[in-house]
């Protein structure tokens, strides 16, 4: 059972409202400011501070909600599995980007589990910079990223290589072409992923490497699912930069087409990211069997 005063504090974190929250948990303006003054008496330190007439937190506020939810999330497995009479059962949340999540872990955890069956991991798809949060805020042990990210600030290990290609269409006329020129390529239908995703951040730093602007793309469709823009580029629509991951079944069919660009080579890592050790034995364990997985190879 959680601290009712705690669930207060969430919630008044994220509405930065007394009124709305009080709405939500069906309390009184007064009782829900009573139970952030009774955190604040107890702690001997403010969490809350207004401004105008919002309210935001202090940083020691900022500070007693990563706690605050990680608590949230221990209750809440360990309700789970006690109300479900098997405590020996251990669950694991993680997180993965868009191409891993869609094309690369999805027969690996098929496969861990049948290894590992007392172990249940809850897997949650987003782009790099959603999932970074879910890292910071505790709601993810360890994350599959495509991205960059700060590996001073977070933990990682490497996963595997991959590489971006230029996919087009079997019947656009850049596939009866050996290669193309960039400029070629940054002129045309080009689709890409929304900003903030790990496709999108590599293609943009390789663009500034080689003397581009981001502005160069800014008239390019963006699509927020990898399967549309797949789908899209077999029907001729567009093309895209995309992980060959994503396409090989595509490709194998000759739906799709990797056209070389001149000059222009794309590859980046896919990290194991994670923040600290408290689930470190599941964390080395998940590790090692994904890099041992013989379905990559």
């Amino acid at each position: 059972m959680i601290d009712s005063r705690i669930v207060t504090f969430i919630t008044v974190a994220k509405t930065k409202n007394f009124t709305r929250a009080a709405e939500i948990l069906n309390l009184t303006q007064p009782g829900v400011y009573q139970q952030i003054q009774y955190l604040e008496n107890y702690y001997e330190v403010k969490f809350i501070k207004k401004e105008g007439r919002i309210l935001k937190l202090t940083e020691e506020g900022e500070f007693f909600l990563q706690y605050a939810k990680e608590i949230i999330n221990i209750s809440a497995e360990m309700e789970r599995n006690l109300r479900n009479g098997a405590p020996t059962i251990k669950r694991h949340n993680i997180a993965a980007t868009m191409t891993i999540g869609g094309y690369v872990i999805p027969s690996i955890l098929g496969d861990y589990k049948k290894d590992n069956p007392n172990i249940n991991i809850a897997l949650s798809v987003n782009n790099t910079n959603i999932i970074l949060k879910k890292i910071v805020d505790r709601e993810v042990e360890l994350a599959l990223i495509e991205g960059p990210f700060d590996k001073i600030k977070f933990k990682y290990k490497k996963f595997k290589e991959d590489e971006l290609v230029l996919a087009v269409s079997s019947k656009h006329d850049f596939a009866k072409r050996e290669s193309v020129k960039l400029n070629e390529v940054l002129k045309g239908n080009l689709l890409l992923r929304e900003p903030g995703s790990g496709t999108r951040e590599i293609f943009e730093g390789e663009l500034i490497s080689h003397g581009y602007s981001t502005d160069t793309i800014s008239g390019c469709m963006e699509v927020g699912s990898i399967s549309a823009i797949v789908s899209l580029v077999k029907a001729n629509v567009g093309y895209t930069i995309i992980s060959k991951e994503a396409i090989k079944k595509e490709t194998s069919k000759g739906t799709i087409v990797i056209v070389p660009i001149d000059n222009f080579r794309m590859y980046r890592d896919f990290n194991f990211v994670y923040l600290y050790e408290k689930e470190i034995d599941f964390i080395d364990n998940f590790i090692e069997f994904c890099c041992n997985y013989d379905g990559l190879k």
